[in-house]
């Protein structure tokens, strides 16, 4: 993982238990065949995609609200 993409990817999600979270999911996603939302010249891993995503803000997240979670608990 490239410490310039991670860098850049925090001054976007500044909370790296999030940050952590968002970029496995995109990266389940991308190994699973999804496609890239950001072009590079260089073969990137798929962590590295998924920061970039991030930091180019072409994916984002959003916290579920306490009202969701208690409902998806049942």
């Amino acid at each position: 993982m490239r410490d310039d993409y991670l860098q850049a990817a925090l001054l976007v999600i500044d909370d790296p238990n999030i940050l952590i979270n968002v970029v496995s999911r995109r990266v389940k996603q991308l190994k699973r065949g999804n496609r890239p939302l950001v072009e590079s010249l260089e073969k990137l891993s798929a962590e590295d995609t998924a920061l970039r995503e991030v930091s180019e803000r072409k994916i984002s997240y959003e916290l579920a609200t306490p009202e969701e979670i208690a409902a998806h608990r049942g």
